[in-house]
């Protein structure tokens, strides 16, 4: 079932987006040659609770950490720890903010030190495939057609698109319905409707889009060990477009 969210609760999770953009723009400041990933996630758990909220992930199925730290090859869910990031490398940091029970989620890849001309444009082109999605989250299209303008401009590119993970309704509840793909056909999918909030997170990658999961159970990689990024926003539908609830 679909939950449709008051303008009132919409405010609650931008108030908590609003936490979570801030929180990614001191990251930004962090992100440098050496910087621990569990150095970022002490960070953000700290910053969240002088904010006034939780780290929504900790916990959750029994994660141990506040944020997601992804590197080079790790799409998704990787565990924060004492690997100190090198030059070149790209690494996501994901998170989710509770604000007095309501949730607001974003992704972002961050360039570390120097990086390959291949690992910029894999950056370049996640974050410009966000927006296309963005772009046709509007009253009256289907989720299909986000879907398809990712993948559409992301296989335009060069790269391809992660099947497996995808993005989702959101609220009280961390995924909710609808599920939001990043691949797929136009015009197909759950129609767009007011008071809908979801998540675009497309994720990318250099080689296949094909994943392989760690024997920790959460970290999911590349299966041929290309570079993937990700990034993404928490947007809720209205009659004047949509609008971006974890904006930087």
């Amino acid at each position: 079932m679909i939950i449709l969210k008051s303008k009132d609760e919409i405010q609650y999770m931008k108030k908590a987006g609003e936490i979570l953009a801030a929180c990614h723009r001191e990251i930004a400041g962090l992100i440098r040659p050496g910087i621990q990933t569990q150095e970022i996630d002490a960070f953000a758990e700290s910053f969240m609770k002088k904010h006034g909220a939780t780290p929504e992930q900790k916990g959750y199925n029994g994660y141990p950490y506040a944020t997601c730290a992804s590197v080079n090859d790790v799409i998704c869910h990787g565990f924060p720890g004492k690997y100190a990031l090198k030059d070149g490398d790209i690494v996501t940091v994901d998170m989710v903010v509770n604000l007095d029970g309501w949730l607001a989620d974003s992704a972002w890849s961050y360039a570390v030190g120097n990086v390959s001309e291949q690992a910029q444009k894999l950056l370049d082109v996640t974050k410009e495939s966000l927006y296309k999605g963005i772009e046709k989250a509007v009253l009256g299209n289907r989720i299909g057609d986000i879907s398809n303008a990712i993948q559409v401009y992301a296989e335009g590119e060069g790269f391809s698109v992660v099947r497996e993970f995808i993005g989702h309704g959101i609220g009280q509840d961390m995924h909710e319905e609808p599920q939001v793909p990043h691949y797929g056909p136009a015009g197909r999918g759950p129609r767009l409707k007011e008071g809908m909030v979801i998540t675009i997170e497309p994720m990318l990658n250099v080689g296949t889009f094909r994943s392989k999961l760690d024997s920790d159970g959460w970290t999911a990689r590349t299966q041929d060990g290309e570079l993937s990024a990700q990034y993404e926003h928490t947007i809720a539908i209205t009659a004047d477009g949509p609008v971006i609830l974890t904006e930087q």
